[in-house]
């Protein structure tokens, strides 16, 4: 097993590692510090579509996190990145918000509704009867279809809401074809973000709190795993995975001292 000592690039997951909600969990900061000052390459990566890394980076600056925005990898552009390594016009009918139409824009890619290459669904909020018919339509016509993440919901301050997942399943039944998703756990994902630091798997660490997405996804990128345990997966159900973490811990704080 890799010793932690040896990795010398990190990606970590946000939610329920580093912040809950606006507050930064205990070790966050001092292991974004560290970090910094060895000048060790990092990146947050986020199944979030709907924020910009400038809105992300101002949100953890509000917990206390100095992280810059170039440091931030989101699941909008992952996809992005994907798309403009794809053959065909760079032209998308997007469903999103302006996390994912901003990076779209930085790729190159024109949003259209008249014959793209491909629909690009993402996290919204906002999407209406039409849009959602015109996309089953593009995409019957041809167009491929593309999803940001397979997160069927997330919280909001009112409770539980439908997610990208969920209006991806809609699409789907309405055209009996399943989007290609990018975000996590595709280990895609994951490999555009060690491209974006030129990074190695062999030395790359991963650290999550959820076996289902950021375990999994960074054991298949061949990534030393770090789970811990103040997010969505809790001690007592990691017995119920195949497959384990390199190191579990019980918050970032505990990582530190093995650096």
């Amino acid at each position: 097993m890799r010793d932690p000592k040896d990795i010398k690039c990190w990606l970590t997951d946000k939610d329920g590692v580093l912040v809950h909600g606006d507050r930064a969990i205990p070790g966050a900061k001092e292991l974004i510090d560290h970090w910094t000052k060895n000048e060790l390459p990092y990146l947050v990566l986020t199944n979030d579509s709907v924020q910009t890394p400038r809105d992300l980076a101002a949100r953890l600056h509000r917990a206390g996190l100095d992280v810059p925005e170039e440091n931030i990898w989101t699941s909008a552009m992952a996809t992005a990145a994907f798309l403009a390594n794809q053959s065909g016009p760079r032209t998308a009918y997007v469903l999103g918000e302006a996390g994912l139409t901003t990076a779209l824009h930085e790729a190159g890619f024109v949003l259209t509704d008249v014959d793209p290459e491909f629909v690009v669904l993402g996290e919204t909020r906002a999407m209406s009867f039409e849009q959602a018919t015109r996309a089953i339509r593009l995409i019957l016509d041809g167009a491929r279809f593309i999803a940001t993440n397979p997160d069927v919901s997330g919280p909001s301050t009112d409770g539980i809401v439908p997610a990208t997942g969920a209006f991806a399943a809609m699409i789907t039944a309405a055209t009996g074809r399943e989007p290609y998703i990018v975000g996590k756990p595709n280990p895609m994902m994951f490999r555009s973000a060690m491209n974006r630091i030129q990074a190695h798997s062999e030395t790359t660490g991963m650290i999550g709190d959820t076996m289902g997405t950021d375990i999994i996804a960074g054991m298949e990128a061949g990534l030393h795993t770090v789970l811990v345990l103040t997010g969505s997966t809790k001690a007592e159900d990691v017995a119920s995975f195949p497959y384990r973490p390199s190191r579990t811990l019980d918050s970032v704080a505990d990582l530190l001292p093995l650096l």
